[in-house]
């Protein structure tokens, strides 16, 4: 092998195992794993080590293939049930909620700012967009109800789709067509990437459900590239990709596919994989010496974004729909902004666009800041708005044949203090037919419940449940960390409450 090539491969797998283990301490100090991630590729760049990258054509490419990774698995990772009911929510958002952020943004940063209307409707539509690796890998770590979480990774995962679209029309020349002529593509490409993901996510499950491949360990992989699959036929057909990804995984994720639990298992350290090596990317691409003159427009654009735009833009997506004001609230404060943005804002640099290179770094020191600020203070804000959940059952990715054969999974809850369940006997639960506690973790000491086993703070338990019961069982448990026991008697059936 080369020299060459040793060193990078010594860079990039020093460079890969510091990032796992900076997970753990971004855990631990409740800082985002993308800042860490984003301070590493700056830390070896020409700030830091000396290595000087700036192919922002790469970038791109390389940019939006970690995202048609990251947007899959939460396809993948997404229960339809709890999307169902937000779905309209999303689709909203995801379109009217984009347009409205880039009015508002574009019309505060043009008055502000000072720039023109060009450059700050690019601002506007290059934020507008939440970034789906930021709002799976927060709130996932949140207890939420289902709803308000399956309506922000929706709405990730689908306004991708209009604000590359956007951002690539407002990168061109004014005038080049007529406005009715952009919207009527507009309206194109996102049906036909619907449709596209569509036929491909049911395509891919008739398939993996009927192929006898000769290896478990080949399922994820043929998972992962069908929505890879649908990505490329929607881009063939000039239709958008990113949300034929998202609706094939969605698709796969709900089906009963072989090897299910191994699926999601992949999927879910490709993810972190793309994550790691697009945030190194970005880091790396930026120039240190730059970022003193874009502190002023950030904080600008930022707060207009996160205090006016978003709040405007949830509220006008909300009005068709029942959601309470402490909902939109958090609706509001919770469109976390990550590498999206970034990889955006290198579509006009590479267009050539006069103030891009302004724009890349503005975008860039707002999305450190406030992602530090948002994602650092969603528990509390959740709780100051009273939009918790205390029992919210989460899915166990680990290898288990038995389970797949009998069409079950396995589910972890915590007992967190002030809930209902603690004091509660097994058998008061009343779980469905087809599903049982099969182990309580209490004080690191693993036990086997019986009928008159009772619950208190702190326990964990796993839960066995037929995906015939699962929804049934995870509304029984929110019912009883509500209102205990006799959650029946009070009309309580773990249905979301409105905020």
């Amino acid at each position: 092998m080369t020299p060459g090539l040793d060193l990078a491969l010594l860079l990039g797998a020093a460079v890969l195992l510091v990032a796992v283990g900076a997970v753990r301490l971004s855990t631990r100090l409740g800082v985002p794993s993308l800042l860490v991630y984003l301070a590493l590729g700056v830390a070896i760049g020409e700030g830091g080590l000396g290595i000087r990258f700036d192919d922002v054509e790469l970038t791109r490419t390389l940019g939006f293939c970690a995202l048609i990774v990251i947007i899959a698995e939460g396809g993948l990772s997404t229960r339809w049930s709890t999307l169902r009911p937000v779905l309209g929510l999303a689709a909203v958002l995801a379109t009217v909620g984009v347009v409205v952020s880039i009015a508002v943004v574009g019309l505060v940063v043009h008055l502000l700012l000072g720039l023109d209307w060009r450059l700050a409707l690019l601002y506007g539509a290059v934020l507008s967009s939440t970034d789906a690796a930021a709002v799976f890998a927060t709130l996932r770590r949140l207890r939420l109800p289902p709803r308000l979480v399956a309506a922000l990774e929706a709405e990730s995962g689908m306004n991708d789709a209009p604000v590359v679209l956007l951002v690539v029309l407002l990168s061109r020349e004014f005038g080049e067509h007529p406005w009715w002529y952009e919207a009527g593509v507009l309206s194109y490409e996102l049906s036909v990437g619907a449709l596209v993901g569509y036929a491909a996510g049911l395509g891919g499950r008739w398939a993996l459900r009927r192929a006898a491949l000769p290896s478990a360990g080949l399922y994820p992989i043929a998972a992962v590239g069908l929505t890879v699959l649908a990505y490329a036929a929607g881009s063939v057909l000039h239709a958008s990709g990113f949300l034929a990804v998202y609706v094939a995984g969605v698709l796969l994720g709900n089906a009963r596919l072989p090897h299910r639990q191994a699926i999601l298992g992949f999927a879910d350290g490709l993810a972190w994989l793309a994550q790691i090596g697009l945030f190194v990317l970005l880091g790396l691409l930026v120039s240190p010496d730059r970022l003193d003159a874009a502190v002023l427009p950030a904080l600008v654009t930022g707060l207009a974004l996160v205090l006016l735009a978003r709040p405007v833009s949830v509220a006008v997506s909300a009005l068709p729909f029942r959601v309470g004001l402490r909902d939109q609230a958090f609706l509001s404060w919770a469109g976390l902004r990550g590498a999206v943005p970034i990889v955006l804002a290198t579509i006009p640099l590479s267009e050539r666009v006069p103030g891009a290179d302004r724009l890349f770094d503005a975008v860039f020191v707002l999305v450190v800041i406030f992602t530090l600020v948002q994602a650092g203070t969603l528990a509390p804000v959740a709780r100051w708005l009273r939009v918790t959940a205390p029992a919210e059952p989460t899915e166990v990715r680990v290898e288990t044949a038995p389970l797949e054969r009998m069409g079950a999974d396995l589910l972890q809850l915590e007992v967190p203090p002030g809930s209902r369940l603690a004091g509660v006997h097994i058998d008061e639960l009343r779980l469905p037919l087809g599903a049982a506690v099969t182990l309580v973790l209490r004080d690191g000491v693993g036990l086997v419940p019986g009928r008159d086993f009772r619950l208190k703070a702190g326990d964990n338990l796993l839960i066995v449940a037929t995906q015939g019961v699962r929804d049934e069982v995870e509304r029984r448990l929110r019912a009883v960390s509500r209102q205990g026991r006799l959650a029946r008697w009070f009309g309580e059936y773990g249905q979301d409450r409105e905020g």
